[in-house]
């Protein structure tokens, strides 16, 4: 532990004395907060200094059709967390490391399905600022998150992540 009382990356997770770490990965923000709160900075945005995208009305299927993507991909992914028997929020331990399913082809597939719903939900709503909050969402999410669960995993699972890690991109 450090002096502050906040987690110290380089040590070892605590543990209950049989090997099992208590804290995860000392994400204290809710990722989906992130993405959530940026729409509302973004409609604030286009109150304020409107920016329509310039799509047709008949566009706005396709907005809709990313944003339920990005769900589907964030449910999908929790089904799996829970077939695995391990958490999906990033301040609790984590018990198995997950390398199938979305986890193939992206090491942060919620995080992607996060910025395709902002993505969606811009289009839909013909809102450039909207859509560009993906961008801000994108780069939070990694010093909030991504970061210390990544740092967490290496400790955690040590080669067999570090393995994974290099076979697999963070984003697609």
């Amino acid at each position: 532990m450090t002096t502050d009382g906040e987690n110290d990356l380089n040590q070892v997770p605590a543990n209950d004395g049989q090997g099992q770490d208590k804290k995860g990965a000392a994400v204290k923000f809710p990722p989906p907060a992130i993405f959530v709160l940026l729409i509302f900075v973004g409609a604030g945005l286009h109150y304020l200094l409107p920016l329509p995208l310039g799509v047709p009305e008949s566009f706005q299927p396709v907005g809709i059709a990313i944003t339920l993507f990005g769900v589907a991909v964030a449910i999908l992914v929790n089904g799996t967390f829970k077939r695995v028997g391990t958490a999906i929020e990033p301040w609790k331990p984590t018990t198995s490391l997950i390398t199938t399913g979305f986890y193939r082809w992206s090491r942060n597939p919620i995080y992607v399905g996060f910025c395709l719903f902002n993505i969606g939900i811009g289009i839909s709503a013909n809102n450039l600022w909207i859509l560009l909050t993906f961008i801000p969402g994108a780069i939070l999410v990694y010093y909030i998150a991504i970061e210390k669960e990544e740092q967490y995993l290496e400790q955690k699972f040590g080669q067999e992540y570090l393995d994974y890690k290099a076979k697999v991109r963070r984003w697609v």
